[in-house]
């Protein structure tokens, strides 16, 4: 299976930016969000000429004017970044399906299948910056990686300092690049675990990466405690640019790949696409994975079709390691005007059925209906559906 190719997207100073845009006048001035009436009240985003100026985000307004007496402060409008954070995800939609939103200004995308359509990966870069640029005026960074982890620190320590706003951080470079940074710019490193780790005399990213997980367990139980080991393992996965939201054993896999089934079906239906070909793709913790692919007996977008065959193939080629990426496809397409009848099976009721199920979800939203394994604790339809822009309605 060939390396997953993770990509997320970063809009640059995402509230200021949608403004500027929204006002040419102040194209060349430094502009920042928060309420001008407030004098008290925090700066929620400030445009690069505004911090070259001086001013930070979550200082107060009046700090900021201190410094910067011309500073531009307009007032938020959180349904309209709302709006342009769900055209961005729109934008990214057309260039893969596998579109996942984190925050309301960064999305994860997966163009490892789609990735031939579009040229090599920085080409695909440049497309994705472009067209959000022309769509919203907003600058979008992007980082790369073989894993979520890898291309969120790609983004927070390298895409946003370049000009070009994109940087690739893989296994065969973490040593080289990443490692050496001070352990703060680690993600999910804040100044009160930066402090626990120079007590620790781990002063890099790489004095976490390069030990073994016994040892910095121990380590971590003479700093933090006995429970602290959850901790130590969750530190250690993402110095070495392991997901740490794995997922371990079938049970707690099949609910997910259940629901990639279903979403992947429902897509082609709303296209009026059916599929010949099914693939399940994923990749392990331990940097292997695999990708395999069947043929069905007739093309097909119903999920008892094609999931049994997903199933099949997954199981038979899993090799028991913890998840961090899973894929379901369904290629060689062709229309559903016309379709193989079974002698054993109604597929027209199946059909019929699956329409109506799509046409709840249009009109009452996607978790108006749901399959009980929905509920189950490794499931993410349900969450997702309550949430807009990667926050919660």
């Amino acid at each position: 299976m060939k390396e997953p190719i993770i990509m997320l997207a970063d809009c640059q100073s995402f509230y200021a930016s949608v403004e500027k845009a929204a006002h040419p006048e102040y194209r060349d001035r430094p502009v920042a969000v928060g309420d001008p009436a407030r004098k008290s009240g925090i700066i929620l985003a400030a445009c690069p000429l505004a911090k070259a100026r001086g001013v930070t985000t979550a200082e107060r307004v009046g700090e900021a004017l201190a410094k910067c007496p011309d500073l531009v402060v307009i007032r938020p409008r959180m349904q309209t970044y709302i709006t342009v954070s769900l055209l961005i995800t729109e934008i990214l939609e057309t260039f893969t399906d596998l579109v996942e939103p984190y925050s309301i200004d960064e999305t994860f995308m997966d163009v490892t299948g789609s990735i031939a359509a579009h040229g090599s990966p920085e080409a695909l870069v440049r497309q994705i910056q472009t067209r959000i640029e022309l769509s919203t005026g907003v600058w979008s960074r992007i980082g790369i990686g073989p894993t979520k982890i890898l291309a969120k620190m790609a983004v927070d320590n390298f895409a946003k300092k370049l000009p070009a706003g994109l940087f690739r951080l893989g296994f065969d470079n973490i040593e080289s690049d990443l490692w050496p940074l001070p352990v703060h710019r680690m993600f999910m490193v804040a100044s009160r675990m930066t402090r626990h780790f120079h007590r620790m005399r781990l002063e890099t990213i790489g004095d976490i990466a390069r030990l073994e997980l016994a040892d910095f367990k121990r380590r971590m139980r003479r700093e933090m405690g006995r429970q602290s080991d959850i901790q130590a393992e969750y530190y250690w996965q993402i110095a070495r640019g392991i997901d740490p939201n794995t997922y371990r054993t079938l049970n707690d896999i099949e609910p997910l790949l259940l629901e990639l089934i279903v979403e992947v079906c429902y897509r082609a239906r709303r296209y009026r696409r059916m599929g010949r070909v099914v693939a399940v793709g994923a990749a392990e913790a331990d940097g292997r994975g695999f990708g395999r692919q069947a043929t069905l007996r007739v093309p097909s977008y119903l999920p008892h079709e094609v999931g049994p065959i997903v199933h099949a193939l997954f199981v038979k080629h899993w090799r028991g390691q913890p998840l961090t990426h899973l894929n379901v496809t369904l290629t060689d397409l062709s229309r559903d005007d016309t379709y193989q009848l079974d002698m054993f099976d109604d597929r027209e009721k199946h059909i019929r059925r699956e329409r109506a199920v799509d046409r709840i979800k249009e009109r009452y939203g996607p978790a108006a209906i749901i399959r009980a394994s929905s509920l189950l604790e490794t499931a993410q339809a349900r969450e997702r559906a309550m949430q807009i822009g990667g926050h919660y309605r």
